[in-house]
């Protein structure tokens, strides 16, 4: 086999439409476009969202609250998934990926206190909650902030 002789999977391709190429095409004359009328012109049409003249839905809805544009997300971690850590190790975003926990660090990783710890862990983080932080000194592990 070599490069001459690859073709396409049958079906996988299509010849394109020519319009405009004579009425026994089907497509010829007015090229599918019908007669006069705001699209059948030359850069004719309406912009998205445009619904006749009538208020469009993204004008009818109200508009509430506020979007930062710096909003810093964090990726959550709660205190019973560190019981899969054994005692004594760190844990770190490196570890916490390996385990499966994070998938993507985004502006940083959050411990959270959601559970309870027997384990002393040195856990790595760049955020802690209050009760996390308490739960995982309560266990005799320690916490620090990246």
């Amino acid at each position: 086999m070599d490069l001459s002789n690859l073709t396409p999977a049958i079906g996988s391709t299509k010849n394109r439409k020519r319009i405009g190429r004579g009425h026994g095409s089907g497509t010829g004359k007015t090229s599918g476009k019908g007669h006069k009328g705001q699209n059948s012109r030359s850069g004719g049409g309406v912009k998205p969202g445009f619904e006749g003249g009538q208020m469009p839905l993204q004008r009818r809805l109200p508009k509430r609250g506020f979007t930062p544009l710096n909003k810093k997300v964090y990726a959550l971690v709660n205190l019973r998934d560190l019981e899969a850590f054994e005692a004594g190790s760190v844990v770190d975003t490196a570890a916490l990926g390996q385990a499966g926990l994070i998938n993507k660090v985004y502006d940083g990783v959050k411990i959270l206190g959601d559970g309870d710890l027997t384990k002393a862990l040195t856990v790595k983080a760049h955020k802690f909650s209050k009760s996390a932080l308490e739960k995982i000194e309560a266990a005799g592990g320690k916490g620090e902030v990246l």
